[in-house]
C-alpha cells in the first residue's frame, strides 16, 4: 500500500522574519533578565517570552495590512521616507502602551502588590520603553519597507530589461520582413521595370526602400516614438508595397490632429500593417483597402487598422506575440491589444493605449 505523503506547509518569508526576528529579541530580553536578576523566574520568562513574540508580530502585522492597503509599497522613496517617520512614532507609541500594560499585569500576577498604580509605573517607565520601542519598530520599518523597495527595483530592472530585448526583437522582426526575398525581389524588379518608363518613381522607390532600411538600422534603441513619425514610417512602407501590388492594395489613414505629437511604441503600428498585407492582401485575388485610424476615447488612444481577409489560427505570428508583450509591459497592464474578425470578410486590430 503506498505510503501518502503529508502536504509541505509553506511559510512565506514575510512570516518566518516575524517569527525568527522577534523570537530572537525576546529569547535577548530574557537572557539579559537572566544574567541581571536574582531571582529569575522560569514560568515569567517563558511567559514574557511567548507575549512578547505574540504582542510584537501583532502590531507590526497590523502596521504592514494598513500599508498595504494604502498601497505603501507603490510609493518613491521620498514618499516613502514622509510616511516612516511618523510610522516609527506612532508604532513606538502603541509599543510603549503595550509594554507597560503587560509589565504592569505581570507584576501584579506574580507579586501581586505592585507598588504604585498603572499611572505612576507608566510615569516611571514610559520614557525609556517608548525610546527603545521606537528605535526597535524604525529598525523594523526601515527592513520591511527597504526590501519591498529593493523588490521593486529589481522588478522594474527585469521588465525594462525584458522590454528592450521585445523591442529589439520587434526590429529585427520589421527589418527581416522588409529584407524578405520575396519583398525585396519584388521591390527591386519593380523599380528596374520603372527605370525606363517612369525613371521619377524608380527614384522614389529607392528613396523609399533606403528609408525603411535606414529606419530599421539606426533607430533601433528608441522604443517609442511620435505617431505622426510611425505614421510616415506606415506610409513609405504602403507606398512601397503598392509597388508590389498595384491597384489590390489600397489604404486609407485618418489620425486626429490633436494626437501626432503622442508617443507610442516604435513599429507598433507597422506590425499590424504587415499582418494585413501578409494574411489580408496577399491572400485576396483582388486585394483590398486597409484603413488606418488613430482618435483619442476617453483616457486612451485608440488606434485600428482594418483590412479585408478571415481571422484564422496562427494568423497572430511572433509579431503580434511581440506587440502584446510590449504593450503590458510599457503601460503596466493599461494598454490592451485585440484583433478580431468582424462580418462582411472584415478583420480589425484594435490596440489603446492611455493617453497621458
Amino acid at each position: 500500500m503506498k505510503q501518502q505523503l503529508s502536504p509541505k506547509i509553506n511559510i512565506s518569508l514575510y512570516w518566518k522574519c516575524q517569527f525568527i526576528g522577534w523570537s530572537v529579541a525576546a529569547l535577548y530580553w530574557e537572557y539579559r533578565g537572566f544574567t541581571r536578576s536574582t531571582h529569575f523566574s522560569w514560568l515569567l520568562a517563558a511567559l514574557q517570552f511567548i507575549s512578547d513574540v505574540v504582542i510584537y508580530i501583532l502590531l507590526t502585522h497590523l502596521y504592514r495590512n494598513y500599508a498595504l492597503r494604502h498601497n505603501f509599497q507603490n510609493l518613491n522613496l521620498g514618499q516613502l521616507l514622509k510616511r516612516i517617520i511618523p510610522g516609527a512614532v506612532v508604532m513606538g507609541v502603541a509599543y510603549t502602551l503595550a509594554t507597560t500594560v503587560k509589565l504592569y499585569l505581570f507584576q501584579l500576577w506574580f507579586f501581586r502588590s505592585p507598588a504604585e498604580a498603572y499611572a505612576d509605573f507608566f510615569r516611571q517607565n514610559a520614557e525609556a520603553i517608548f525610546i527603545g520601542g521606537t528605535r526597535l519598530m524604525s529598525i523594523w520599518l526601515l527592513a520591511y519597507h527597504m526590501y519591498h523597495y529593493a523588490q521593486r527595483e529589481i522588478r522594474t530592472s527585469k521588465e525594462n530589461a525584458r522590454l528592450a530585448i521585445i523591442s529589439r526583437e520587434a526590429q529585427l522582426s520589421n527589418l527581416s520582413a522588409q529584407l524578405n526575398p520575396h519583398f525585396l525581389f519584388n521591390s527591386l524588379n519593380n523599380i528596374k521595370a520603372l527605370v525606363i518608363d517612369n525613371p521619377k518613381s524608380a527614384r522614389r522607390a529607392i528613396d523609399l526602400l533606403s528609408d525603411l532600411l535606414r529606419t530599421s538600422l539606426y533607430n533601433g534603441e528608441v522604443m517609442q516614438i511620435s505617431l505622426r513619425d510611425e505614421i510616415n514610417l506606415v506610409k513609405d512602407y504602403l507606398e512601397l508595397e503598392k509597388l508590389r501590388f498595384e491597384e489590390r492594395l489600397q489604404f486609407a489613414i485618418n489620425v486626429d490632429d490633436d494626437l501626432t505629437a503622442i508617443q507610442i511604441p516604435r513599429l507598433c503600428i507597422q506590425t499590424l500593417v504587415e499582418n494585413a498585407i501578409k494574411h489580408g492582401i496577399a491572400k485576396r485575388k483582388d486585394g483590398g483597402l486597409i484603413t488606418i485610424c488613430a482618435e483619442k476615447t476617453g483616457g486612451f488612444v485608440k488606434i485600428t487598422v482594418q483590412n479585408p481577409g478571415n481571422l484564422e489560427a496562427g494568423d497572430d505570428g511572433v509579431g503580434l506575440k511581440n506587440l502584446r508583450e510590449r504593450l503590458a509591459l510599457e503601460y503596466k497592464g493599461r494598454a490592451t491589444f485585440a484583433i478580431t474578425g468582424e462580418l462582411d470578410d472584415i478583420v480589425l486590430a484594435t490596440i489603446s493605449i492611455p493617453s497621458a
